[in-house]
């Protein structure tokens, strides 16, 4: 299954990110944005997504652990990589969807192209929105 040999490269970076400072997570992020930035077309942002989402994924993991006090589980990052792949991921109440979601929308909004997060109830989503906000800044 290649989302078990992602979510293996996801976990293998997490000791070397733990270590990192904030900033350095920030430049990581801000050097991403930068090389997607270049990229031309479909197919060329397709490729560095492929290519950068286990990375992202470790870093946006890491980034909520220190800002919303939550580690995504090894289910919500494969989760992630499902949904980055315009499949569906079905979670039942309680089990982070919206947590899950932030991957892959940090992911998508690297390429510049904007990324979206719907959701049908009017509360939850300002509710969710507020929890979730200091991970995207």
């Amino acid at each position: 299954d290649s989302y078990k040999t992602e979510l293996l490269e996801v976990n293998s970076f997490k000791e070397e990110i733990a270590g990192f400072t904030q900033e350095q997570i920030q430049a990581e992020i801000a050097n991403f944005k930068q090389e997607f930035s270049k990229l031309q077309t479909k197919e060329e942002i397709k490729e560095k997504i492929l290519e950068v989402r286990t990375r992202v994924f470790a870093l946006v993991r890491e980034a909520s652990k220190r800002t919303l006090g939550q580690t995504h589980y090894d289910v919500q990052i494969v989760g992630g990589l499902a949904l980055s792949d315009n499949k569906i991921s079905e979670m039942k109440t309680g089990e982070g969807k919206t947590l899950t979601a932030t991957l892959p929308l940090v992911l998508y909004a690297l390429a510049g192209k904007g990324a979206h997060l719907v959701t049908v109830n009017d509360y939850l989503a300002r509710w969710q929105a507020s929890l979730i906000g200091p991970l995207f800044k």
